[in-house]
């Protein structure tokens, strides 16, 4: 394969609105270890940022809590103004150290956190905002209540959910448009199905992160195994096809800090599996 261009993976209309190529970029990766801090090489993850709009990826997933806040001051530095790319980030939790993640759900912190985003990424609106999080200690209506605050006030363009089920969708939904769902969903973790089946009927983007987490299905001689070398390609890369196959508003957005690959990522987008491989891998699932 030698096709290096993130639109054949197909488009998608976020909030029936911003195109964008399907296969995106996430960008915790570009952080230190344990999502927090500086990454490790810090020029490279930057070469790598600045290879995206080269690879025509231009949507790009990110966090205040990646860092927290280097990410996205980060994506700044390497992209600003951004001309072309869809620069989507979340919050709504807090953290206290490597690996360690806290809810926080509260009106007036998201809407201040999105603020502080606006200020980190350099715009004057973010046109996409997700809400990280449902924090199960603050009442459900008031979180909602707050991203419909950010949206009236023009704070962000769009508002989505992260780590959601059809009926919190159901329920956000009575106080603004849904507009993307990020779950966690790959090759062998299917726990959100349902949700992903109610995406692809409403027409909201699906986001599935740790989508590259194939485990044991890599092994050599494994159904994945012999269909990336039929395709001359890695079990990686097949699975992200597989992704981009599997719904027209699934937007995979795998991560990484490095410029190799991120190449290696983005060439998954120009495989096509047959029917009968799509099967095959699904059946694996």
């Amino acid at each position: 394969m030698t096709t290096l261009n993130a639109g054949a993976s197909g488009t998608f209309r976020i909030g029936d609105e911003i195109e964008i190529n399907r296969l995106g970029f996430g960008a915790m990766r570009i952080t230190g270890r344990g999502v927090w801090g500086e990454p490790a090489d810090r020029d490279e993850a930057l070469r790598a940022l600045k290879r995206l709009p080269e690879l025509d990826v231009n949507f790009i997933d990110t966090a205040d809590s990646y860092g927290p806040d280097v990410s996205e001051k980060l994506l700044r530095e390497a992209l600003h103004p951004y001309k072309g790319l869809l620069i989507a980030t979340k919050a709504g939790l807090t953290r206290g150290g490597p690996d360690r993640w806290t809810p926080n759900g509260g009106r007036a912190y998201l809407i201040e956190q999105a603020r502080k985003s606006c200020r980190q990424l350099g715009v004057e609106q973010i046109d996409l905002w997700q809400l990280h999080r449902i924090d199960p200690t603050v009442p459900r209506e008031e979180q909602f209540a707050a991203v419909r605050a950010l949206l009236d006030e023009g704070v962000i363009r769009h508002a989505g959910l992260s780590e959601v089920s059809v009926a919190d969708i159901h329920e956000a939904s009575r106080y603004f448009k849904v507009a993307t769902v990020q779950n966690r969903y790959n090759l062998t973790d299917r726990g959100s199905e349902a949700v992903l089946d109610y995406c692809t009927q409403q027409g909201i983007g699906f986001i599935p992160w740790y989508p590259l987490a194939a485990g044991g299905l890599t092994r050599s001689g494994s159904v994945l195994d012999r269909i990336a070398a039929a395709h001359q390609a890695t079990p990686g890369q097949v699975a992200l096809a597989w992704l981009l196959e599997r719904s027209p508003v699934m937007l995979p957005i795998p991560g990484t800090s490095k410029v190799a690959h991120l190449e290696q990522n983005v060439a998954a987008a120009a495989i096509k599996l047959s029917a009968e491989e799509m099967a095959s891998l699904t059946r694996l699932g």
